[in-house]
């Protein structure tokens, strides 16, 4: 068989067993309860956000993969599972914006964990961190793949083995559900997607007792052992066996998307002084006679600073009832002047709302000149325009009749020269024709 895919992440049981998370103390059971709540948040999610299926199922496979070269406790489970719905949505094209994820991880958060349903401010503080927090985990995904990102899911070969072994329409919905919850387990990280396929397919005929060729075995055809669909279908049941998912606090830098905005700001800015009465105590499990007395000594030095504090506000509260016994004073002195404060006022009030509406006028008396100015402008234009036109109309006109007036001389000179002509060969004839009788005269008289 032919693979055309780039897909080579894929682990060995001891790999898994020998997994990050052993090393800081953690055992399989509370990782593949974390495994199966991570995968759970990112389907979740995915259905808030009206995501495509293929978006959800590649988050889970990036997280597992995630989590199988990183440890839960350096790395929690719900800022993974929001970084990697957030890069499986732009790997799919359907991006969503991180505030959208957010949001959703938010409220999915007040919902799982029975507290009340806060918006969450987009310009608080918090939503700050839990951004760049999206953003650096996302990084760190990129980084630990590689950039190499390409998934290859069981689902589009489920239609195709189906149709060749000619099952009936019941099974393609059961194997694509199985499919689904595969995914929430470390099969993709284990075996191919066509190995899956085989198993979940195996898995939806067993369950509807749909009898499938085994002379010869119909797994050899789609290069699949039977060791590996009989390792799907004990995953899968022992998936189906288990109780919900729970979240367990395993990350030593754990953010919680529900806490309010309040909560978030204080613990920011409260930051513990040297000196200070708000400095809490160290909680010590042994208590040793100089701690005691360390103790003893900072209590009777917070006590006489309490004192001198109290001694001050007293004081300060003294000279302030003095400076009000003054205050008093001059202001009955000062109530005849204060009556007439009033009246100075209302007549000023009064001379400021005439003022306004004065300017008012001004200002709508200069408004209805400017448009007469505007309308007498336009009406000038326009005339010069009538103007232009019919100067330009008669410039036509003359230029009209010269040029027909030569065209008149023109044909009228020529007239003339032929008349002319015509004379000339007249007069010519008439000479000839005179000179010719004299000659005849002439001869008749010589002859005579």
């Amino acid at each position: 068989m032919i693979y055309t895919a780039i897909d080579t992440f894929y682990l060995t049981d001891e790999q898994l067993q020998n997994a990050p998370s052993r090393k800081d103390g953690i055992d399989e059971e509370t990782e593949t309860t974390l495994r199966i709540y991570g995968c759970d948040l990112i389907q979740e999610s995915g259905i808030l956000l009206k995501l495509p299926q293929a978006v959800m199922a590649t988050g889970q496979v990036l997280f597992h993969r995630f989590y199988c070269k990183k440890s839960f406790a350096r790395f929690d489970v719900k800022r993974v599972a929001a970084s990697c719905l957030w890069l499986a949505s732009k790997l799919e094209e359907s991006p969503r914006k991180a505030r959208q994820i957010l949001i959703v991880f938010h409220r999915m958060e007040c919902r799982r964990e029975n507290l009340p349903i806060d918006h969450l401010d987009l310009y608080s503080k918090k939503y700050a961190e839990l951004k760049m927090d999206l953003i650096r985990t996302e990084r760190h995904l990129l980084k630990e793949m590689g950039f190499i990102c390409h998934v290859e899911h069981p689902h589009k070969f489920i239609s195709n083995y189906l149709a060749t072994l000619e099952t009936p329409a019941e099974l393609r919905q059961e194997a694509w559900n199985l499919a689904n919850d595969s995914l929430r387990t470390t099969l993709c990280v284990r075996f191919k997607s066509e190995v899956v396929a085989c198993g979940v397919v195996y898995a939806a005929a067993r369950r509807f007792q749909v009898p499938l060729p085994e002379n010869p075995p119909w797994w050899k055809a789609f290069d699949a052992e039977k060791s590996g669909i009989d390792e799907v279908c004990r995953v899968l049941a022992h998936l189906y066996s288990r109780p919900k998912a729970k979240y367990i606090p395993v990350c030593k830098d754990a953010v919680s998307f529900a806490s309010s905005n309040k909560s978030w700001d204080s613990q920011s800015q409260s930051v513990p002084k040297e000196g200070s009465l708000s400095t809490p105590l160290a909680n010590n499990d042994t208590v040793t006679p100089k701690t005691a007395s360390a103790n003893a000594e900072s209590a009777g030095s917070k006590e006489t600073l309490l004192k001198q504090a109290l001694d001050k506000l007293k004081e300060s509260k003294r000279s302030d009832d003095d400076s009000k016994n003054a205050l008093s004073e001059g202001e009955g002195r000062d109530d005849t002047g204060s009556r007439s404060k009033p009246d100075h006022r209302t007549e000023a009030s009064g001379e400021r709302s005439r003022d306004r509406e004065r300017e008012k006028e001004r200002e709508s008396r200069d408004r209805d000149r400017q448009k007469s100015r505007d309308r007498e402008r336009r009406r000038d234009s326009d005339r010069e325009r009538d103007r232009d036109e019919t100067e330009r109309d008669r410039d036509k006109l003359k230029e009209r009749s010269h040029r027909s007036k030569d065209k008149a001389k023109d044909s009228g000179g020529h007239s003339d020269k032929s008349r002319h002509h015509s004379s000339r060969d007249r007069d010519r004839d008439y000479h000839t024709s005179y000179s010719s009788r004299e000659k005849d005269r002439h001869r008749h008289h010589s002859y005579a």
